[in-house]
């Protein structure tokens, strides 16, 4: 028998040294079990392929030791991790769109009143405490929270089109990202999509000319994540309003970015609130919790109480409806928006940090990276909001440029926490109108293990 494989130290063998041993008490016996086994096989499919010398397989304890613990460390990270955001996009939406505040809510740290009446002493209603807090903030009569907003559109197409028609203009035929496609759902919820006009221009007679006894809506969606831009033309919000009234069919409106203020006040372009769309006549409008309203994932329908109070009665809402988590960090944003707090909601402090305070950051996280030897320099920067809105318009900003391209962006998400960065000009540039004040130390100190890492392999390679 080849001596490589009598090396091989049998499983509890291995689990009776003193590091895997105190591993297996924080991870849990079974899991070092499971771990020793997998490296011990691919030890043996190692020596099955002759890849490994027999000077190396004279005693493997320690390397299959510190394979193990690796594996280990790793099955027991979170599976979704903390990391920067220096990218630049602040609803980054591989990145968990609006940031939440940092302090967990107390009463998502004990038991809660969720389906609670503690006033009457018995069963209580889960949505009716947020709902009125959001018609509130939105100005609506009404309002239903779901779990996201294309949740949203559907329950309101299954509710008030299913085996009838809706007109939408063929330049609103939005797909988004993970292939979510207007047409689609409007299938899966039963209605038949009216296609009219054209992909730039479409007119209210274009509206006009197919209403007949089955249509069941006009509906609008936003044009979040594209712009078309030159010849095009579209009937106002006020217009189509007057024209489904006029036949007696509601005006749905699919704003998406859940825009409430004017993004004129962070020097983006006016984007139709959705208190300016309810003001113009809409009868429902939905839009995401997670993009421009800064809360979690969630989505939201207000309007008027004859189209949006149903929502919440149909059959499909128990499957859509949202948790206790997404209400309680949902309420306090909506505590924000209300008492004009937008400070408080960390996209909004982010999108309103002053370009001087940017700077100042910049200056003294460079100092560090220099004095460790990281060529890194101060550099103006353009910050997107992302998530679909203002695509095409960016906020001026500030960041740290350093040297090293996309084998230093590779290494910058390695370490932890791991740092997303973008390259320009074959630079790691680090935005930061997206990092957190408080993460400044940590982000140069990243830099400074992922820049030392790549100096040590790249010395490494010409030895």
């Amino acid at each position: 028998m080849d001596n490589r494989y009598r090396n091989i130290p049998a499983i509890h063998r291995l689990l009776d040294l003193p590091a895997l041993r105190a591993a297996a008490d924080q991870y849990g016996h079974r899991a070092a079990i499971e771990a020793c086994r997998a490296a011990v096989d691919r030890l043996r499919r190692r020596v099955a392929d002759d890849v490994i010398s027999e000077d190396a397989a004279a005693d493997p304890s320690e390397a299959l030791e510190r394979e193990v613990l690796d594996a280990l460390r790793a099955a027991g990270e979170p599976a979704y991790p903390a990391l920067i955001n220096a990218t630049g996009v602040l609803l980054h939406t591989n990145l968990g769109r609006a940031p939440l505040q940092r302090d967990m809510p107390p009463s998502l740290k004990s038991y809660l009143a969720l389906e609670y009446d503690v006033i009457e002493g018995h069963r209580g209603q889960r949505l009716e405490p947020i709902a009125h807090r959001i018609a509130a903030v939105c100005g609506a009569d009404s309002a239903v929270m779901v779990n996201n907003n294309a949740a949203a559109l559907f329950l309101m197409l299954t509710a008030h089109a299913r085996d009838r028609e809706v007109i939408v203009s063929r330049g609103q035929l939005i797909e988004i990202g993970g292939s979510f496609r207007l047409p689609d759902v409007m299938a899966a919820a039963g209605a038949t999509l009216i296609e009219v006009g054209c992909t730039n221009r479409t007119h209210l007679k274009d509206y006009a000319s197919v209403i007949n006894e089955r249509t069941a809506a006009v509906l609008v969606a936003h044009q979040s994540n594209f712009r078309i831009i030159g010849f095009t033309t579209d009937p106002k919000t006020s217009e189509l309003a007057e024209l489904a009234h006029a036949h007696g069919l509601p005006l749905f409106v699919d704003q998406g970015s859940g825009t409430l203020h004017d993004l004129r006040r962070w020097g983006l372009p006016h984007e139709e609130t959705v208190g300016e769309i309810l003001e113009a006549g809409a009868d429902a409008v939905c839009f995401s919790g997670d993009k421009l309203l800064g809360g979690p994932q969630a989505g939201l329908v207000v309007g008027s109480g004859d189209y949006v109070a149903p929502l919440a009665r149909h059959p499909l809402y128990r499957a859509l409806r949202p948790d206790k988590t997404a209400l309680v960090l949902m309420d306090e944003v909506l505590g924000a928006h209300a008492s004009g707090r937008l400070e408080d909601i960390p996209l909004y402090a982010m999108l309103g940090a002053p370009l001087d305070s940017l700077k100042k950051r910049a200056r003294s996280i460079g100092r560090r990276l220099r004095s460790a030897g990281v060529p890194a320099h101060g550099q103006a920067t353009r910050a997107t909001l992302g998530g679909g809105t203002t695509p095409e318009k960016t906020v001026a900003s500030y960041g740290i440029s350093v040297v090293g391209g996309q084998e230093l962006a590779d290494r910058l998400r390695a370490v932890s926490p791991p740092v997303i960065a973008r390259i320009e000009d074959d630079q790691v540039v680090l935005d930061l109108r997206t990092v957190f004040p408080d993460q400044d130390r940590v982000l140069a100190d990243a830099v400074v293990r992922a820049y030392s890492s790549e100096v040590q392999a790249s010395q490494d390679d010409g030895a």
